[in-house]
């Protein structure tokens, strides 16, 4: 198992930037994927962004693409998103999670963060 705690969330106003670390301690080697999904008040789960945790394509959900960058430090075990632009609809609890294949699904991913708040005033 992999244990992962993010940090980085806080209140910003719109257009503001916001970077979110994830540092991860365990077995990371047993591990392929790293990602970051959020949840919004009264919605499901969502996915963000992944990395591969050895190197590779990153991909991202069609809300965030060309605004939000996720990237990885291996050398500190760390995942990044840099989020850019940030819009009111981009508030929720953001997650970081780490699966053993490459995935979008909340189900494929098995190690998750405790989450950190994003909030975004207009």
């Amino acid at each position: 198992q992999v244990q992962l705690v993010e940090f980085g969330g806080g209140l910003v106003q719109a257009g503001d930037s916001l970077r979110l670390s994830c540092a991860a301690s365990g077995r990371t080697s047993s591990y392929w994927v790293g990602a970051w999904f959020r949840q919004a008040p009264g919605k499901e789960r969502e996915f963000v962004a992944r990395v591969p945790w050895t190197g590779g394509d990153t991909y991202y959900a069609d809300s965030v693409k060309g605004r939000f960058t996720i990237s990885k430090d291996s050398a500190k075990n760390t995942i990044y998103l840099q989020m850019n632009s940030l819009k009111p609809e981009d508030t929720a609890v953001y997650y970081c999670a780490a699966a053993w294949f490459l995935s979008t699904m909340v189900n494929d991913y098995n190690s998750w963060g405790q989450g950190t708040q994003v909030t975004v005033s207009s």
